[in-house]
């Protein structure tokens, strides 16, 4: 049921991008009085689930959900519809229009993708308001999680305070994070003095490569969500118990325990606990091993709220407020995501390996439907459609955009043989990055 909700979702969000990013090809086209052919949700080899025509236009929905489009009368696109363009040019054709309006056409979908991002995120803020932890708040510094980043030199209760030089001000930890892996220096603070670690240009290679992705948490209580049936404590420590000493020995946060329990490795030891909100002691046995045969509680972000442990911040906004503010947050999604984009193609990064298609999109989703989280990503997935479509590679709207500037400045036009080229060439490495991409999911 959880991957049913999952596809669910994707599919839902890829079916409202698609849509809109096409519409805004269709709008400009019905504004400069351009023919639109076929107006595709989906791509339809050699048959269709629906359609349906209205005055000139084909509408449909296709059976493979890898896309859509539209098809421009008049235009070399992805339908290499080569019978057409042998013939005279007609009024309400693509190729007789100005530049100025075939540019547009061409932009329509990315400016539809930029404007969709940011309006979502405009309205997330307006309607849910915006918490956060901001990194400042998280007192006793970060538990790293991932030996990758003890191998950088950081250690658990390190405080980050800094990438490249800058300080992270009153970012969130979420945000942190994700500066974490398209920077090439960290500064620390340990025991109150600043240290600078450099991080590999490799570390996002490393990071695919390992077990685990996450690299570091907030420090959390020592809580039990399970005792195991061979313990000796059995009946002793139960779950939901949270442990608070261990021989007069505070135990504050659980990354605390192993270092405690490896003093009394063999020993009947005398453990403080909460337990249904009353403080009591107990003996318990530490095996030889230094393990209670327990298994802590993990928080996700909005368990550590409710137990209060950490201070969120929340904030909520009039509609006016939430305008400058989702626009920001909208910048903030779109830099980070330029600088991913700029490692990924440094082939000493290794972050190419990290490419993923379909399967990695939906494993973005959350396991229940949640309408604040399916925004979230959605917004997100609009601003990286948005810029990848205006990369400059032909088959892509970025491709006909630079083809279109070419011909602004030397006013000649490309070849019409010279563009199927360029649209095979690019649909050919599009081909490539799709098997690549999915054939990664796959893979892992």
């Amino acid at each position: 049921m959880e991957t049913v909700i999952k596809i669910s979702q994707f599919l839902l969000s890829l079916s409202i991008l698609i849509l809109l990013h096409e519409m805004g090809h269709f709008a400009f086209a019905k504004l400069f009085k351009t023919r639109v052919e076929k107006f595709y949700l989906f791509f339809n080899p050699w048959f269709s689930l629906l359609k349906f025509r209205y005055k000139e236009t084909t509408y449909g929905i296709g059976w493979l959900p890898l896309g859509g489009y539209v098809k421009i009368a008049g235009m070399i696109d992805e339908s290499m519809d080569k019978e057409q363009m042998k013939k005279p040019a007609q009024p309400w054709e693509f190729r007789s229009k100005p530049t100025w309006q075939r540019l547009l056409i061409m932009l329509g979908g990315v400016l539809v993708n930029f404007v969709l991002g940011f309006f979502i995120y405009i309205m997330i803020l307006f309607a849910w308001g915006e918490r956060t932890l901001p990194n400042e708040n998280i007192n006793d510094g970060i538990w790293t999680t991932n030996n990758l980043v003890g191998e950088l030199g950081i250690k658990t209760g390190d405080k980050i305070i800094a990438f490249n030089g800058e300080p992270v001000g009153d970012k969130s930890f979420q945000d942190v994070m994700s500066d974490f892996i398209v920077s090439k220096t960290i500064d620390i603070e340990r025991n109150g003095k600043k240290i600078t670690l450099e991080i590999p240009v490799n570390f996002i290679e490393k990071l695919i490569d390992n077990k685990s992705r996450l690299l570091y948490y907030p420090r959390i209580p020592f809580y039990i969500s399970t005792v195991s049936d061979s313990s000796e404590n059995v009946g002793i420590i139960k779950v939901r118990d949270r442990i608070l000493s261990v021989n007069n020995v505070e135990v504050k946060y659980f990354d605390e325990f192993k270092d405690i329990a490896a003093q009394f490795k063999g020993s009947t030891v005398d453990i403080k606990l909460e337990r249904d909100g009353k403080v009591m002691n107990v003996d318990a046995k530490i095996s030889n091993d230094g393990k209670l045969g327990v298994i802590p509680a993990i928080f996700n972000l909005d368990q550590l709220d409710k137990l209060d442990i950490y201070n969120f911040v929340y904030k909520k906004y009039t509609f006016t407020e939430a305008i400058p503010a989702g626009i920001d947050k909208g910048v903030n999604k779109m830099a980070n995501y330029l600088k991913q984009l700029k490692l990924i193609v440094n082939p000493n990064t290794g972050a190419y390996k990290g490419i993923g298609g379909f399967g990695t999109i939906t494993k973005l989703f959350p396991q229940v439907w949640d309408w604040q989280t399916f925004w979230e990503i959605t917004a997100l997935l609009s601003l990286m459609l948005g810029i990848m479509n205006v990369l400059p590679i032909p088959a892509l709207d970025g491709g006909h955009v630079i083809f279109l500037l070419y011909e602004m400045i030397t006013r000649r036009k490309p070849s019409e043989k010279f563009m199927e080229y360029a649209q095979i060439i690019g649909m050919l490495i599009l081909l490539t990055l799709f098997i690549y991409a999915n054939g990664n999911d796959i893979f892992r």
